[in-house]
């Protein structure tokens, strides 16, 4: 069992000194995304500070959560490299020092990040978003 901690997403970002994210993270709970997760990788990554989790309920339903990112993304001129688009089952956003994953349910549990990163520090941000 992973332990998650709740955590304001207002404190999380600015602990963490990447304020601009905040916008482009609650784009995804605007798009009804679920089980938003934050991973602080930062300790044991070279590529990314942290990794966002989200599940899509559908193909279409993850496209839409990524098309959210990269218009919040473009309104704070951040730039987003994106990579399975198309297929949309597993669509990856890399906005630098955030990695954010949208995945259908299956895939994300075939996949299982949160196992793969286990004993780093887990949020979830989803609470917070609701208000």
């Amino acid at each position: 069992m992973i332990l998650k901690q709740t955590i304001s997403i207002g404190k999380f970002v600015r602990k963490r000194k990447v304020s601009k994210f905040k916008t482009v993270i609650k784009g995804l709970f605007e798009k009804k995304g679920e089980n938003i997760l934050a991973i602080d990788v930062s300790k044991q990554s070279t590529y990314t500070d942290f990794l966002v989790l989200c599940t899509a309920t559908s193909n279409k339903h993850a496209q839409t959560l990524a098309d959210k990112v990269v218009e919040e993304a473009k309104k704070s001129k951040l730039s987003v490299i994106i990579e399975g688009y198309q297929q949309g089952e597993w669509i990856l956003l890399d906005l630098g020092s955030f990695v954010i994953h949208i995945f259908l349910q299956d895939i994300r549990d075939l996949y299982d990040i949160e196992g793969l990163w286990h004993g780093m520090p887990f949020y979830s941000i989803e609470e917070e978003l609701k208000n």
